[in-house]
């Protein structure tokens, strides 16, 4: 355990999730309170926060909590509001093969948005082992900030008015973190075409077009890719 306190890929990992640390601070307090709404208890609201460690699922499972909605119902509602992931794990898998499965399953639980966006820079044509390491930083050092402020958003309760509306720093920190990607004409073409397509689609049910536009974007970044190598092989 030392030699990973010391290690300054962790520490790195750590320092650059600072900004994105404080910008989740106001969505945590939404989630404590959204906790209190629904009628949980503190270990309740503690155990959201430590298992599900997502603020988006955690919001909609407090609502449906709140109305008595069936569990199944309620789980199957958080996974698919999840399976965004799976396009993330699908970028990280090849840097993390190399890893032992625990380290594996350990990285898998702290993936959120915020820590992939700022990890997989550093997986990219780097020691796949550092990469891991900033991510555990990062991941981690999230983790714990969302545990404080989930249950100083619980402890203060309905103290913070909705019109506040501090979930707005969510975004914007996401913003920050993605901006830097767009290098090319392909990661900026999927950026505009998957924000265009969840707007279109936001009819969808069960916020399917936040998926269905992750994989619009990247179908229409694969396809310009395709056809960018093709006029460059001529």
């Amino acid at each position: 355990m030392r030699h990973l306190l010391v290690s300054p890929d962790l520490r790195a990992g750590a320092a650059d999730m600072l900004p994105a640390s404080i910008g989740l601070l106001p969505f945590g307090l939404v989630c404590g309170v959204g906790s209190v709404a629904a009628g949980a208890d503190a270990f309740e609201a503690w155990g959201m926060a430590a298992i599900m460690f997502s603020g988006a699922a955690q919001i909609l499972a407090a609502q449906m909590l709140a109305v008595d909605a069936p569990l199944a119902v309620i789980v199957l509602t958080s996974v698919v509001l999840g399976l965004r992931f799976l396009m993330y794990s699908a970028a990280m898998a090849p840097h993390l093969r190399q890893l032992e499965p625990r380290w594996q399953r350990v990285l898998a639980f702290l993936l959120t948005d915020q820590a992939f966006a700022a990890a997989i820079r550093r997986f990219d044509g780097g020691d796949p082992r550092r990469g891991a390491m900033y991510f555990l930083g990062g991941g981690g050092w999230l983790w714990l900030c969302w545990q404080v402020s989930c249950m100083a958003g619980y402890f203060a309760g309905n103290l913070v008015p909705a019109s506040w509306s501090l979930e707005f720093a969510v975004p914007l920190c996401f913003i920050a973190l993605i901006a830097p990607l767009m290098r090319n004409l392909p990661s900026a073409l999927a950026a505009l075409v998957a924000g265009v397509a969840v707007l279109l689609l936001s009819g969808l049910p069960m916020r399917l077009n936040l998926v269905v536009a992750g994989l619009l974007g990247i179908a229409a970044a694969t396809m310009l890719d395709v056809a960018a190598s093709r006029k460059a092989m001529r």
